[in-house]
Parts: structure tokens; C-alpha cells; sequence
């Protein structure tokens, strides 16, 4: 057991009588949040969602409020050695501290919420296949920070979801972006023409941002695949193509970086 001092010992992994209550299956739904300011973010935010704690003695002095707030809600924690943490979040990129939780929802996207974004004049940023999930982490993380509050994933059979791999990459950055799903993601961007003027990133043939930039309806860019790029369909359905020009020495940008430099040109 691990004793804090002004509240009483909290026993340790998989002992307390509410998480004992958890089943198997909803044990492999929890994801490692590793990393501080990835931790911190979701205790920040959505501290409910953690199921356990776990960090280095290093980090005790950060951690107390967390602690005392699992403690009040019988909820376990533990200091443990780096090489029982790194076997526990399953890397040694792990910060000093794991937090297993619950992942934040992938919520069902709907078109007339969309347009309501849209009157607000809030650009949106669709993803149609992105594999990697640290590019998927990379480009919630840079959401994040220009204060993108929205990113839409596709149905697209290699489209990367929230994991644990994203959630370190993400650095916090998932706990304040809301990721929704289009299953069907050319059918919604035709329907999303009404409110949102719609352009797919390409490496060629397209102008740039500032192109589409002052119309009536705000940007909606979507970005393919690292090896593909976007679906024939998805870019069929879009009404414009967006390029990034550069000097040409090599061919293409990693599309984290790509998706860094559109998300802050559609905020600015």
C-alpha cells in the first residue's frame, strides 16, 4: 500500500472494491495516458475517466492532487520503479507516469450540428484515412494549440482512433479536442457544401489557402492518407484543392506537418 499523508492508505492495482467491479472487457478498453502534461490535461478535464494511476517517486510532488482526488473517489494509485512503469504503459516513452483510463468518446458526426458550427464561423478539419496514430496525436496536439476545437475522422478501413501511442504524441492535446466520425465521409462532405466551403489537400494541382479564403461559408480542408492521399470518391466530393508550394527539394511534407501549417492558416 502506498500511504499519503492527510488521508487514509489507498490500496493498490486492482484492489479497490469499485474497481473491482470492472469486467475484463471494459479492462482492454482502457487506454495508457502517458506523460505529465498528457496526464495532467485529463485530470484537468475529465478526471472521472481515470481508472489508475501510476508514476516514478520523482513526480510525488506533482502528483498529490491527483492522488487525494482518487483517493476520495476509491480509485488506486501507485509509485512503482521506471522498469515496472515502462511494463506497464507498454514503452519506455512514458514520462515518469500512466495514467489507465477511459477514452474520451468518438462522437457520431451530424451535418445540421456541423452547419451550427459553421454560422459561428468555425473552420473544420476532416481526416480520411490518417494510419498512423502518431500523426493522428501530432495533429490533435497542434489543434490543440491554435484552438481548433474539432477534428473529424472517416470511416476509412485504415483511419487511426485514439490509442495509446496518439494519446502520448497528443501531449494533451485529445483532452481538448472533440473527434467525431463520418462513416460515409464523401456523401458528408456533399452535404456539408450547403454550410462550409469543402477543398482536399493534395501535393498538386491546387492553389493555395488564401485562394479559398473571404467567401461566405468558412474552410472545411480534409486531409488522406500518409501513402495514398485522399480517396478518389473524398476528393470528387470536394470543391476545391488545396496545395502547399515549396522549394521543391524533396517532394512532400510528413502530413503532421502539412496538417500543422493548414490548421494555422484556417484559424488565423
Amino acid at each position: 500500500m502506498v500511504r499519503k499523508s492527510g488521508h487514509r492508505p489507498i490500496k493498490t492495482y486492482g484492489t479497490t472494491s469499485r474497481d473491482s467491479n470492472r469486467t475484463l472487457r471494459d479492462e482492454k478498453k482502457l487506454v495508457h495516458v502517458a506523460g505529465l502534461p498528457a496526464v495532467e490535461a485529463l485530470f484537468a478535464t475529465s478526471p472521472e475517466r481515470i481508472a489508475r494511476l501510476f508514476f516514478e517517486p520523482s513526480l510525488k510532488g506533482k502528483t498529490s492532487d491527483m492522488c487525494i482526488a482518487l483517493a476520495l473517489d476509491h480509485k488506486p494509485y501507485r509509485v512503482v520503479r521506471a522498469d515496472e512503469l515502462e511494463k506497464i504503459a507498454g514503452t519506455s516513452m512514458h514520462g515518469g507516469i500512466v495514467a489507465l483510463a477511459d477514452p474520451r468518446p468518438v462522437l457520431e458526426f451530424d451535418t445540421m450540428e456541423a452547419e451550427e458550427w459553421a454560422t459561428a464561423g468555425e473552420p473544420l478539419l476532416v481526416l480520411d484515412g490518417i494510419g498512423n496514430p502518431h500523426n493522428l496525436g501530432a495533429i490533435a496536439r497542434t489543434a490543440a494549440f491554435f484552438g481548433l476545437k474539432r477534428l473529424v475522422v472517416s470511416g476509412h478501413p485504415e483511419q487511426a482512433l485514439p490509442s495509446d501511442a496518439a494519446y502520448r504524441v497528443a501531449r494533451g492535446g485529445l483532452e481538448h479536442v472533440a473527434l467525431y466520425r463520418a462513416e460515409k465521409i464523401a456523401d458528408t462532405l456533399k452535404r456539408l457544401k450547403k454550410a462550409y466551403l469543402v477543398v482536399g489537400a493534395a501535393l498538386e494541382k491546387g492553389k493555395p489557402m488564401s485562394a479559398y479564403r473571404g467567401g461566405p461559408r468558412p474552410l472545411c480542408v480534409v486531409l488522406g492518407n500518409e501513402e495514398e492521399g485522399l480517396p478518389r470518391e473524398t476528393l470528387a466530393a470536394c470543391e476545391g484543392v488545396v496545395t502547399l508550394a515549396g522549394a521543391g527539394a524533396v517532394q512532400s511534407l510528413n502530413v503532421a506537418a502539412t496538417a500543422a501549417i493548414l490548421i494555422h492558416e484556417l484559424v488565423a
